[in-house]
C-alpha cells in the first residue's frame, strides 16, 4: 500500500468510520508497517513500561506512607487542572485485568516499579507487609500469564519522611536507598530476573531540584547538585546490591536521552549544543562507567568535585548488564544569556515543524531519527554490553468513538521509530528490546490526565478500559 493510500484511510478513520477489532486483525490497510517481528531477531523483548505513582491510585491505602507526590499533588497550582494520583488507574485493585489486557495485545514484558513508601512507609525502618503482598501478587499474575516482570526500584516517588530531611540531596540518603534496595530484591529476587535501578535520574533531580516543576518543587542549584552526585552513587550502589542478591539477574537502569542538535554551526551554538549534552544525555551515564562528570563539555559540572567524599570516585562505577534508552523528542539548542552557567537555551519545537501534525499532544517533535542518534551514541561507549529502548511513545488526544480509539497518528509514530530502532540493530548496535510508554493512559505528572500516552484508553470517571488500534497493531506485530 502506498503513503497516499494510507493518508486517506487514516483520514476516513479520524473522520469516525466504525473499525471493528476483528477487521484491524485481518486488514492490512489498518496495520500498516514496514518490518515484523522476525526481523528484530527471535530475542528481542518487547513489551510496556508504567510508573507506580501514575497507575496504582490507592495512595493511603493498607499502610502505604505518604510520598512526594502524594504532597505536592495536594499543593494548589502545581498540576494541570489541580489534578492528582490519589485513584489514577486504580491498578492497585484492577491489577489482574490489566495485566490480562496486556496478554491480549501479545507483549510479553511488564516493566513496572514499586512504590519505595507502600514498602517501607517512612523510607527507612518498619516494612509494610501488605506493600510486600501486593506486588507479589503483581508479580505472580505476570508469571501465571507467561509475562516477564521487570522491576524499576525508583521511579520518582521518594517517601515524604525522607524528602522532610532533605531527599536526594541529604547523603543519608544513599544508607536508605541501600536499605531498600536489599530489602526489594531479597523479597522478590528468587522470581524476577529483570533490575532497572533508576528512571532517568536527570528528570526527578533536574525538574524536582533544580526547575522545581516536579515534587518535591525545590529550585536550588545547591540542592540540584548534591541531589546528582548522591543519585549517581546511589545508581553504582544499587547495581551492586542487586548483583549480590539476584546474582543470576540481569542488572540495568534507565536514561532520558535526546539528540541535541546546534540551531547553526555557528561557534557559540555549537558549545551551547555540547553543553545541554552533557547536562541532559551525559551527566548520569558516564560516571557509572568510570570516565567521571562530563565537565570537558561543561566546565561548571567540576563544582561537584566538591561535593564527593574520599572513595566516591569508585563508587560512582558500576558495570550494568544493559542500560535503558527513553527517547521522546530532540533539542535543537542555542546560545542564550540564561539560565546562567549554561548559558544554553532549547528552540521551541513548534519553529522546527511545518505544522502542528508533527508535534505530540505535548508539543514534541515527532523526530524518529533521534532514536537512532542516540542509540548510537550509547552503544559507542566502551563498557556497554545492551541497550534497551526502556520507553518510547507519544500523546495524543485519542476519542473512543463507537466502543474504539483509531489512533492511526501513534501508528504512524511507532512505525517510524521502530524503523530507527531497525536501523541501529542492523548496524550492529546491540539493542535489544523496545518497551511502549505505556501500557494505559494515566497521571502524566505535572501534566494531569490530560496527555494520552497509552496502548489502552481510560476512562477515568469510570476506569473503563478499551484498547487502542495502536494496541491491536502491537497484538499483530
Amino acid at each position: 500500500m502506498n503513503r497516499r493510500e494510507l493518508l486517506k484511510q487514516m483520514a476516513i478513520g479520524a473522520a469516525g468510520l466504525s473499525i471493528s477489532p476483528q477487521l484491524m486483525a485481518t486488514n492490512s490497510r489498518f496495520s500498516f508497517r514496514d518490518f515484523s517481528k522476525t526481523d528484530f531477531g527471535a530475542d528481542f523483548k518487547w513489551g510496556v513500561a508504567t510508573a507506580a505513582y501514575q497507575i496504582e491510585g490507592a495512595w493511603n491505602t493498607d499502610g502505604k506512607g505518604e510520598s512526594v507526590w502524594d504532597r505536592f499533588t495536594h499543593k494548589k497550582g502545581k498540576i494541570h487542572n489541580n489534578e492528582n494520583g490519589d485513584i489514577a488507574c486504580d491498578f492497585y485493585h484492577r491489577y489482574n485485568d490489566d495485566i490480562d489486557l496486556l496478554k491480549q495485545i501479545n507483549l510479553n514484558v511488564f516493566r513496572f516499579s514499586i512504590s519505595w513508601s507502600r514498602i517501607i512507609p517512612q523510607g527507612r525502618g518498619s516494612v509494610n507487609q501488605k506493600g510486600i503482598d501486593f506486588y507479589h501478587r503483581v508479580i505472580d499474575a505476570c508469571l501465571e500469564r507467561g509475562i516477564e516482570p521487570w522491576i524499576t526500584l525508583y521511579h520518582w516517588d521518594l517517601p515524604q519522611a525522607l524528602e522532610d530531611k532533605g531527599g536526594w540531596a541529604n547523603r543519608d540518603i544513599i544508607a536508605h536507598f541501600s536499605e531498600y534496595v536489599y530489602i526489594v530484591a531479597k523479597e522478590y529476587g528468587t522470581k524476577v530476573k529483570h533490575w532497572m535501578v533508576f528512571n532517568e535520574p536527570m528528570a526527578f533531580t533536574g525538574l524536582g531540584y533544580l526547575a522545581g516543576l516536579h515534587a518535591p518543587g525545590k529550585k536550588n542549584i545547591g540542592l540540584f547538585k548534591k541531589a546528582v552526585h548522591h543519585t549517581v552513587v546511589c545508581q553504582a550502589e544499587g547495581g551492586r546490591i542487586l548483583r549480590e542478591i539476584v546474582p543470576d539477574g540481569e542488572i540495568g537502569t534507565t536514561f532520558s536521552l535526546s539528540a541535541i542538535h546546534p540551531k547553526t554551526q555557528q561557534k557559540k551554538h555549537v558549545e551551547a549544543a555540547r553543553r545541554m549534552d552533557a547536562m541532559f544525555n551525559r551527566l548520569f551515564i558516564e560516571p557509572c562507567l568510570g570516565l567521571g562528570y562530563p565537565s570537558d563539555a561543561f566546565p561548571y559540572l567540576r563544582t561537584l568535585d566538591k561535593i564527593m567524599l574520599p572513595g566516591d570516585e569508585e563508587k560512582m562505577k558500576f558495570d550494568f548488564d544493559f542500560h535503558g534508552v527513553q527517547n521522546y523528542f530532540r533539542i535543537v539548542s542555542q546560545f542564550s544569556l540564561f539560565p546562567p552557567m549554561m548559558w544554553a537555551n532549547q528552540v521551541k519545537p513548534k519553529k522546527l515543524v511545518n505544522d502542528k501534525s508533527e508535534l505530540t499532544d505535548m508539543g514534541w517533535e515527532v523526530y524518529p531519527e533521534g532514536i537512532y542518534e542516540v542509540i548510537a551514541k550509547v552503544a559507542a561507549y566502551k563498557g556497554v554490553k545492551k541497550i534497551i529502548v526502556t520507553e518510547n511513545g507519544a500523546a495524543f488526544p485519542d476519542v473512543v468513538i463507537d466502543g474504539q480509539v483509531h489512533d492511526h497518528q501513534r501508528i504512524d509514530f511507532f512505525n517510524k521509530y521502530l524503523n530507527q530502532v531497525l536501523r541501529a540493530k542492523k548496524e550492529g548496535m546491540p539493542v535489544e528490546g523496545y518497551f511502549v510508554w505505556s501500557l494505559m493512559d494515566n497521571f502524566e505528572w505535572a501534566e494531569g490526565f490530560k496527555p494520552r500516552f497509552g496502548l489502552i484508553h481510560v476512562d477515568y470517571n469510570t476506569q473503563k478500559r478499551t484498547i487502542k488500534d495502536s494496541g491491536y497493531w502491537f497484538r499483530d506485530l
